[in-house]
C-alpha cells in the first residue's frame, strides 16, 4: 500500500511539470535523471506547479507581484500652504457647524423646545450658503467640500426639518396623516440633493425648490404661524414641489425686482406678519408652475 501511495503521488507530480514545462514553453525535465527531480513529497512542490492551464492567457499573475493598495485623494487640491489649509479647515468648519446645528434641533425638539429648534434650522442654513461663499471666494473648493455639504444638507434639512416639524404639529395632527407628511420631506430631500449633484447647473433657475428654500420656509412657519391640521397638507406638498421640474428664480434674480416692490413686503409684515408670510410664500411656491407653463408656452 504505501508503495502504490509512492507511485500515485510521483504520478502526479510527474504530470503537474509536464503540464509547467508546456505552459512555459521551456523543458523543464532532462532527458536523464528526470526521475532525481521529482519530490518524494507533494508538501515540497510550489501550489503553482500544479496549476494545469490550458490557456496560457487565462493564467493568474505570479505570487511575487506587489499588491496595489488604496490610492489617497488630497481633500484639498492645489498648493497645499499653511494659508490654503486654514481657509480650508475654516470652510468646512461651517460645514460641520451645519451638521451641528441640526443635530441640536434634533435634541430641542425632542425636548418640546420647537421655537429653538426652528432657529437651529435657521442657523444651518446660514451656514450652509457661508460656507460655499468662502470656498469661491478663497479659491478652495473641492470635490471633498460638495460631498460634505450634501451631507450637511441631508443632515440638517432632510433629517433635523423633519423631527422638528412632528414636533411642531403632532399636537393638532393625527399620527396617520403626520407621519408620511414629514418622512416624504426626508425621502424627497434625498431625491434631490442626489439628482442636483449628478445634473448640470442653471444659473438662473432652480430645478425645483431647493432643500435650502424648503428648510428656511418650513422653520420660519414654526416660528410665525401657529400649527394648524392644514399645515400638514402643506408640508407634504412643499416636500413634492422639491423632486418637480418647475423652474425657482434664484435669489439674485429675485433681488433684481424693484426696489418699490420690496418695500410692499415690509409694509405688509408691519400690517400683518402672518398674512403677510403666506402671501409671499404661496406666491413663491406658485411661482414655479407659472414659469414652466410660460417656457412650455413658448417652446410650442
Amino acid at each position: 500500500m504505501r508503495r502504490s501511495g509512492t507511485l500515485a503521488r510521483s504520478v502526479l507530480v510527474r504530470t503537474a511539470l509536464v503540464g509547467r514545462r508546456r505552459r512555459d514553453g521551456g523543458d523543464l525535465l532532462t532527458t536523464t535523471g528526470a526521475a532525481d527531480v521529482v519530490p518524494d513529497d507533494l508538501a515540497s512542490l510550489d501550489r503553482r506547479d500544479l496549476v494545469v492551464s490550458r490557456n496560457p492567457a487565462a493564467q493568474s499573475p505570479a505570487i511575487d507581484e506587489p499588491l496595489a493598495g488604496p490610492i489617497s485623494i488630497p481633500l484639498l487640491p492645489g498648493e497645499r500652504t499653511l494659508d490654503r489649509r486654514i481657509k480650508f479647515g475654516l470652510v468646512n468648519a461651517c460645514t460641520i457647524s451645519s451638521i451641528m446645528g441640526g443635530m441640536f434641533a434634533v435634541f430641542l425638539s425632542m425636548q418640546g423646545q420647537v421655537l429653538w429648534a426652528a432657529a437651529c434650522i435657521l442657523a444651518c442654513v446660514t451656514f450652509d450658503g457661508l460656507d460655499g461663499a468662502l470656498a469661491r471666494k478663497f479659491g478652495v473648493a473641492s470635490p471633498f467640500g460638495a460631498q460634505m455639504d450634501s451631507m450637511a444638507d441631508m443632515s440638517s434639512f432632510g433629517l433635523a426639518v423633519p423631527v422638528v416639524l412632528f414636533s411642531w404639529l403632532q399636537p393638532v395632527a393625527p399620527v396617520w396623516l403626520l407621519a408620511p407628511a414629514c418622512a416624504l420631506i426626508a425621502v424627497c430631500s434625498a431625491i434631490r440633493l442626489a439628482r442636483f449633484n449628478v445634473s448640470p447647473k442653471d444659473g438662473r433657475f432652480f430645478c425645483g425648490v431647493p432643500t435650502t428654500m424648503a428648510a428656511t420656509i418650513l422653520a420660519l412657519s414654526v416660528l410665525l404661524i401657529k400649527p394648524s391640521l392644514g399645515l400638514a397638507v402643506a408640508v407634504a406638498a412643499i416636500a413634492l414641489l422639491m423632486v418637480t421640474t418647475f423652474p425657482y428664480a434664484k435669489l439674485a434674480r429675485v433681488l433684481r425686482l424693484p426696489r418699490w416692490l420690496l418695500v410692499v413686503p415690509v409694509l405688509g409684515g408691519l400690517a400683518d406678519y402672518q398674512i403677510t408670510f403666506m402671501v409671499l410664500i404661496g406666491a413663491y411656491l406658485v411661482s414655479g408652475p407659472v414659469l414652466w407653463l410660460r417656457h412650455r408656452e413658448a417652446a410650442l
